[in-house]
């Protein structure tokens, strides 16, 4: 039994900043030296982007160079503390920015779907960038007009891979009360959690990150639909002594990441042996599979996917174009990804794939 996709919606910000603009911002706020200010360009030259979208900047829509939510610190501050809005702050913003947001989303995948929103019967949020109680299921309830008497579930923190655990949601909600729907929404706004500091960690997140959102309807599949795409199977590994590879954890000032340099070499050893096994049990090998739907955490963790699983060159063409336009947008990317993949009528089957902390694997089989 499987679960089909009936539509995708997706939005950004109105605002946005290529990549080397962002570098003379973020070197104006930690008045960083000639050296420092080398290395910061290299990484974020070097981060396959040429563009982000951030709810910070400010102006009338289009490329900004103006934010005020973040100060310019205080040059005999010590950079390895932590500094910037309070976490309540930023949470204060969250709410503010990511409602908005995700109402385009999820209103693009209505439309797409070609539903009545009346015939919702299931809401299921997505974040890791942000929690308030009532929370952003809440707020879409009243902007979008639902029902009333809708089940919600709220998925949160589990980073990158989060939509894929959301869909795991929305397919088991679907399957189990046939004839249902399923709204599922993912918001995530990453820039808020800008980290001053020169730590690898964070210049990489401050690199890579960025704001977005992402919709699906979801429904039980009907047996004479092969036009819309079915969610058949998922399937889901922590790689062994992995617990410090990636970490997301509630800091005093915004949420702090960890991202060890061991990830794409994990990625290499692990995934494919694992990837193998999953998709033999689903009547699959990895050559069978005609497109690939990968999360673009980032150049290295695409570059070590095709690697590990040796695809074509051009296997993860999409990938790098959404990292390319909007950056790592954490759980919402996938949905930016399948939705390209969907609208320029890819083969099936798909497999989609996504990296978390854990470090966690996530996997889904579309067909």
């Amino acid at each position: 039994m499987s679960a089909t996709i009936l539509g995708i919606g997706t939005a950004v910000p109105e605002n946005f900043v290529d990549q080397g603009t962002a570098v003379e911002m973020v070197l104006d706020l930690v008045n960083s030296d000639t050296t420092s200010g080398w290395h910061l360009q290299q990484v974020y030259m070097n981060a396959g982007i040429s563009k982000r979208h951030s709810v910070l900047l400010e102006g009338e829509g289009g490329h900004s160079t103006t934010q005020t939510f973040f100060s310019r610190l205080d040059p005999s501050l010590d950079l390895s503390g932590r500094h910037g809005p309070t976490t309540g702050a930023r949470m204060d913003r969250y709410i503010q920015e990511a409602v908005p947001l995700a109402v385009q989303s999820c209103q693009r995948a209505i439309e797409n779907a070609g539903i009545d929103r009346s015939s919702i019967d299931h809401l299921v949020t997505v974040t890791c960038t942000g929690f308030v109680a009532p929370g952003v299921d809440c707020f879409l309830m009243d902007e979008l007009g639902l029902r009333r008497d809708l089940s919600r579930t709220q998925v949160g923190f589990m980073g990158c891979h989060g939509a894929f655990n959301g869909l795991r949601v929305g397919r088991a909600l679907s399957l189990s009360d046939p004839g249902s729907t399923v709204l599922l929404c993912s918001v995530e706004l990453c820039s808020i959690h800008f980290d001053y500091g020169w730590e690898v960690d964070r210049v990489l997140g401050n690199s890579l990150f960025s704001d977005g959102s992402g919709a699906a309807i979801v429904r039980r599949s009907a047996e004479n639909d092969d036009r819309n795409w079915k969610l058949v199977a998922q399937g889901s590994f922590v790689v062994p002594d992995s617990k410090n590879a990636i970490t997301w954890k509630v800091g005093d000032c915004g949420f702090e990441m960890t991202l060890s340099r061991r990830v794409p070499s994990m990625i290499l050893r692990n995934l494919k042996p694992w990837l193998s096994k999953w998709l033999s049990g689903n009547g699959l090998r990895i050559e069978d599979v005609a497109t690939w739907a990968v999360h673009p955490g980032g150049p290295s963790i695409l570059a070590s996917v095709e690697k590990a699983l040796e695809l074509p060159e051009s296997a993860l063409d999409v990938s790098r174009g959404v990292l390319d336009d909007y950056g790592n947008m954490s759980s919402a990317t996938i949905f930016f990804v399948l939705d390209r993949l969907k609208e320029a009528g890819a083969n099936r089957p798909c497999v989609a794939l996504g990296f978390g902390p854990g470090l966690t694997v996530e996997a889904m089989l579309l067909r």
